[in-house]
This record gives structure tokens, C-alpha cells and sequence, in this order.
């Protein structure tokens, strides 16, 4: 049965600005326990930026992440998005269209307000699933 994505999103997402170096935003990824940080400036959704954007486009490409700005190894627009009122329908079809795992959520022009995760599908669609079960695990510490 499909929901809205306001109800089964991660509320208020971890944001950085495009200059924001790897580190940082590294760092703010331990400390949220998150795996990833939209790039933002104000309103404006520029990228999305995961851990394993810092892994491949950062560490293994010889860059310096106390150097290195966000805004040159994000994933870079434009960004697949959805809005609160969407379905999860329309997520699960965009991730498979994309080959992505998580989706930004916007509202008002583009601002944005959360992300909806693969996990968190699983969890609200299949919640007797193995990746359900994964995805309501604690994290690594």
C-alpha cells in the first residue's frame, strides 16, 4: 500500500554548503549518523553528497579532504527529488529508474526538508523483510 513520503521520510536532513570541505562534512555525517548530507545553499538543493562520494571521487582519487570542497565531488545537479506529497510508489520507481538509494525531499520551490531512504521503504512497505530488519538495525559505531 503506498504513502505519502511525508510519512515515512527522515525529517529535517544533515545540509552543508557547496565550500564546505570533505572533512567537514565527514564530520558532520559521524556525528548525525548519517550517510549522507545534502548540498545546499539557502533554498537551492546543489547535490547530494554520500559516503561513498568522499570514498571515490575524494580519498581514491589522491584529493585532500581538509582541501577539498563538497561542491566538486557531490553528486551534481540535477537532483532526482520528491516532494512531501508524493507517494512511495513514485520513490521506489525513481531509486530503480536512478540507481540510487536515497532521495532528497523538497518543498517550496526546492527547499529542502528530508530525505526518504531505501531503508525507510523497506521498513514501511516490506516491514517483514530482511532489508527491513537491516534498515531498523543500530548503526556501526
Amino acid at each position: 500500500m503506498s504513502r505519502k513520503i511525508r510519512d515515512v521520510m527522515s525529517p529535517g536532513a544533515a545540509a552543508v554548503e557547496p565550500m564546505t570541505t570533505v572533512a567537514r562534512a565527514a564530520r558532520v555525517m559521524r556525528e548525525q549518523d548519517v550517510g549522507d548530507v545534502l548540498v545546499a545553499y539557502d533554498c537551492d538543493l546543489f547535490g547530494v553528497l554520500t559516503d561513498r562520494d568522499i570514498v571515490v571521487r575524494a580519498l581514491a582519487a589522491g584529493r585532500d579532504p581538509a582541501d577539498t570542497t563538497v561542491g566538486s565531488v557531490c553528486t551534481p545537479p540535477p537532483v532526482v527529488t520528491l516532494s512531501p506529497d508524493d507517494t512511495t510508489d513514485r520513490a521506489l520507481e525513481l531509486m530503480r529508474k536512478y540507481a540510487v538509494r536515497r532521495l532528497p525531499v523538497v518543498e517550496h520551490g526546492g527547499c529542502p526538508v528530508g530525505v526518504v531512504s531505501l531503508g525507510d521503504l523497506a521498513t514501511t512497505e516490506e516491514p517483514l523483510s530482511v532489508l527491513a530488519d537491516i534498515g531498523k538495525a543500530a548503526p556501526n559505531h
